[in-house]
């Protein structure tokens, strides 16, 4: 894509397929490069890499730029990038501020820390930007319905980076459960086994000239660099995510988001174990939830339900007239003491995705918003913040969800909001 406005106003109105329709990946014509999206990278850490991956292997999507705080990191990207697609010409930055500047970007993909996540998001939407976004959606709750208000007033699209949204299983679990073929659904359990390790307690270091460690803290609170708590293994400090929680809530809770939309959320309680050492991310957990007609669990481990302990990962549905239990890719569905995969006589009601990332491209063209758009995953991630905010205050909150706020608690709601460090409040 290029900077012509009949080239935008193009992108405005055409796709190549609306959202929702397959595409047959023999049946993908190769868009000329003037038809092509202009994509960015930030954040090229592991799955940095893999959005770079996806979307160098899209027809219709042009990888112009890269960007990481880390020189390491860009220059392997790079590289890889070369090698997949020799005599590519993409350009190279350590700041993301200058990639928002280029009017010949079109779209960026931010795979960076969580607590970078909605700041680049913002200024992005801000700046004309269309953004496929990692997950978890944002660092706090806040900065989530700031992300939905920038979004919504600039026009722009969102899609979160919960791929296994797009995936057929999902899609069949939603269909069976809408169809009540288990009946009403009043409790949902959710799980996934703990992959943890102990980070020990390891001591300050000099920060490698290749990194920029005040930039890569950004909106964080400043530290002296600690290897651990940079790239991969930040994850199980509370200053930049929420550990495993934090990680894969998202991934499970999309199909109960999908299939039964829960609603009037009441009241939250987590209990969870501490690690030995100097990582303060929880190291299990468990949050029971209280929504209008609707119990939610989850666990860091498989509950006692049949099924669930052969799934590192799952959902377990129960309603009035039977059972559903699921993971990414299974299902099994339980009525009247028989067990079955699927029902033939529950049609096909849900558009299949042409691939999440193609979702994302086709709707930067069509300008409609994508299957994981911002404000399903605002929703979505909502009882996530929550449940991290229980556990750091060790007791039982209620929740008015209506007003988005805590009830006579104000501890608790100070901590749906962080204020970022005064010379990285960009927005």
């Amino acid at each position: 894509m290029t900077q012509n406005a009949n080239r935008r106003e193009f992108l405005k109105t055409a796709g190549l397929t609306t959202l929702g329709l397959t595409i047959l990946p023999n049946l993908i014509t190769r868009a000329a490069p003037s038809d092509r999206v202009r994509i960015a990278h930030i954040g090229l850490g592991g799955m940095g890499n893999n959005h770079m991956k996806w979307f160098a292997n899209l027809p219709d999507a042009e990888i112009v730029a890269l960007c990481d705080v880390d020189e390491l990191h860009l220059g392997e990207t790079k590289q890889r990038l070369e090698t997949m697609k020799p005599g590519i010409k993409v350009d190279t930055y350590g700041d993301f501020r200058r990639i928002l500047e280029r009017k010949d970007i079109d779209a960026i993909t931010v795979a960076t820390p969580d607590h970078w996540h909605a700041q680049i998001a913002t200024l992005a939407f801000q700046a004309g930007k269309d953004v496929y976004g990692e997950k978890p959606l944002s660092y706090c709750l806040k900065e989530g319905k700031m992300m939905l208000k920038q979004l919504e007033k600039h026009n722009r699209v969102f899609q979160m980076g919960n791929q296994i949204h797009a995936g057929d299983n999902f899609h069949r679990v939603v269909e069976l459960i809408q169809s009540g073929s288990i009946g009403k659904v009043h409790t949902v359990r959710l799980w996934k086994k703990p992959s943890t390790k102990e980070l020990g307690s390891p001591t300050v270091q000099p920060v490698p000239k290749t990194l920029n460690w005040d930039m890569w803290l950004g909106p964080a609170p400043f530290t002296e660099y600690i290897p651990e708590k940079c790239h991969f293994t930040y994850r199980y400090f509370l200053d930049y995510s929420g550990g495993e929680f934090a990680d894969f809530w998202c991934h499970i809770a999309d199909v109960m988001y999908s299939a039964i939309h829960p609603t009037g959320l009441k009241k939250i309680n987590a209990r969870g174990t501490a690690y030995e050492g100097i990582a303060d991310a929880p190291k299990t957990l468990d949050v029971d939830y209280e929504f209008d007609g609707l119990k939610v669990y989850w666990s860091s481990n498989p509950p006692d339900v049949p099924g669930a302990v052969d799934r590192g990962i799952g959902a377990f549905f129960e309603g009035d007239k039977g059972t559903l239990i699921c993971d990414y890719n299974t299902r099994e569905l339980t009525i009247n003491g028989e067990k079955m995969a699927d029902i033939a006589s529950v049609p096909i009601t849900n558009p299949r995705s042409p691939g999440h990332q193609q979702n994302f491209i086709d709707c930067v063209k069509s300008r409609k918003q994508p299957e994981s758009n911002l404000a399903y995953a605002r929703e979505m991630t909502i009882p996530m913040h929550l449940g991290l905010i229980s556990y750091r205050l060790k007791r039982e909150l209620t929740w008015n969800a209506k007003k988005e706020k805590f009830t006579g608690d104000k501890e608790a709601n100070r901590l749906l909001n962080r204020k970022p460090r005064k010379e990285w409040d960009l927005v």
